[in-house]
């Protein structure tokens, strides 16, 4: 199979004998946008790019990143214009804000944060701003190409199929991606072709994770002291990665300097 320079990442992905090898982009995407926002580059400093920062802001999860990468005066001035866009915003949000009439009822209602939908305006605003953030929008958008790219591979390519069919499976969050993709870009022959790759593949490396943590938890047992670890020295962080993606095991990810 010829590779195209859009198919070379998908196909390093597979290659490289990943858990999952959607998980395996994931994280060089993230990564590359983490240089992209705060490497050498400097693009911090571009107003454009800046302008697009201070509108999405970053999750908690990407804060974190962000400071564990190591570029200190890069996130401080991504912060600084940023927080400016919040003031203002805040500002704006309060001078609006109209509280509801109270009812007795009230009174007798445990709160519940966040399992509902939110009941004012600020909730809401803060609602919205938990759920932006500009890596995790870039990563999804570029995310969305490469399932575009799995099906059109899975389409025309044999030798793509017989990689597919010989990887280690998907984590489950990936796994449900493919599937609904899979409903609505396959034909019918197609989807059949689809599962009878995909659900046995599930099915059998889920097993065998699950044997490899038995294992690995066996092996505490006095009685297996001697035996040898076979292939779960590393289970959970494996489980973990088949359960929920990503890579728990992994280092921070710092700035190259």
């Amino acid at each position: 199979m010829k590779e195209k320079l859009y198919t070379i990442p998908l196909m390093d992905a597979f290659k490289a004998n990943d858990e999952c090898a959607f998980c395996f982009i994931e994280r060089q995407l993230e990564q590359h946008t983490m240089d992209f926002v705060l490497g050498a580059g400097a693009s911090y400093m571009e107003d454009d790019i800046r302008a697009e920062t201070d509108k999405a802001g970053f999750c908690r999860t990407h804060y974190k990143k962000m400071y564990e990468y190591g570029n200190r005066l890069g996130t401080g001035l991504i912060l600084k214009t940023h927080f400016q866009k919040k003031c203002k915003d805040l500002q704006e949000q309060i001078k609006m804000f109209s509280p509801a009439r109270a009812s007795m009822l009230n009174h007798f209602k445990k709160v519940k944060p966040g399992a509902e939908a939110p009941k004012t305006s600020i909730g809401a605003w803060v609602r919205e701003q938990e759920s932006s953030c500009y890596i995790c929008n870039f990563y999804t958008n570029t995310y969305a190409r490469y399932l575009d790219t799995f099906f059109d591979l899975f389409r025309k390519s044999q030798e793509f199929r017989e990689m597919v069919k010989n990887c280690k499976g998907f984590c489950i969050p990936h796994f449900g991606d493919l599937v609904e993709a899979g409903e609505t870009v396959l034909s019918d022959k197609e989807k059949k072709e689809f599962y009878d790759i995909l659900f046995p593949l599930m099915l059998e490396n889920i097993q065998r994770v699950t044997d490899d943590l038995d294992w690995f938890c066996d092996k505490f047992d006095y009685r297996n002291k001697d035996a040898d670890w076979k292939t779960s020295k590393d289970a959970i962080p494996r489980g973990m990665q088949k359960a929920a993606g990503g890579y728990p095991a992994d280092e921070p990810y710092v700035m190259n300097k």
